[in-house]
């Protein structure tokens, strides 16, 4: 935030490493995981309004409802994003395997992201250092254990939410982020951003979203 508010050009993170990002920041970040026995592994699913606004064949309505799949196997343009901000948290280079699927909803993304643990740690003392990291934050939610996030509880919102789980035997942990792509994933931190350049409190305007879209 001290760099945004002295910067007169500002780089809008993109839906996806937000998503990506958010889940995994804080283990990273407190050097509590293990990215050489555990590689990252990223799996988000987004509605279709996160390829954008132009007309194509493979999101038309007829070609994605009833539909789920998976695209941009091992290539999609955000993956070095993601494996760039993760890499700072950590300290050093890591590697992530990002795996888009496609949706058959409008907007919206949840993301699944899989890891492990230098010692296994219950959900509890987990979930406590996302609520921690985050009890700050205006716009993150740390849902209660046990409890996951669903895409419809933040669309139209510039939240993401966020589960965690826990294996204590085997020190995996898998945490889920949901975020509305085209708020939270694009204008909604656009707006955010502006806020904190502007010198403006940071939830202007952002935390009552529009009657309908």
């Amino acid at each position: 935030r001290e760099e945004i508010k002295g910067a007169s050009l500002v780089a809008n993170p993109g839906c996806y490493p937000t998503g990506a990002v958010l889940a995994l920041w804080p283990l990273l970040k407190e050097g509590l995981l293990d990215t050489e026995k555990y590689p990252l592994i990223i799996d988000s699913k987004s509605g279709v309004s996160g390829t954008g606004r132009h007309l194509s064949y493979g999101t038309s309505f007829v070609e994605v409802t009833e539909g789920f799949k998976a695209y941009k196997v091992g290539s999609h343009r955000h993956t070095p994003e993601i494996a760039q901000e993760l890499s700072r948290a950590s300290g050093r280079e890591v590697d992530v395997t990002f795996t888009p699927h496609l949706l058959p909803v409008s907007r919206g993304i949840l993301t699944t992201a899989y890891a492990g643990l230098k010692k296994p740690l219950p959900t509890a003392e987990v979930r406590d250092i996302y609520a921690a990291h985050y009890g700050k934050e205006p716009f993150v939610r740390v849902m209660p254990e046990g409890e996951f996030p669903n895409i419809n509880q933040v669309r139209l919102s510039n939240y993401c939410d966020m589960g965690v789980w826990a294996d204590e035997s085997s020190g995996r942990v898998i945490v889920i982020s949901a975020i509305d792509n085209l708020v939270k994933g694009a204008s909604g931190q656009a707006v955010q951003n502006l806020n904190v350049m502007a010198g403006l409190d940071e939830t202007t305007s952002l935390l009552t979203p529009p009657a309908s879209i």
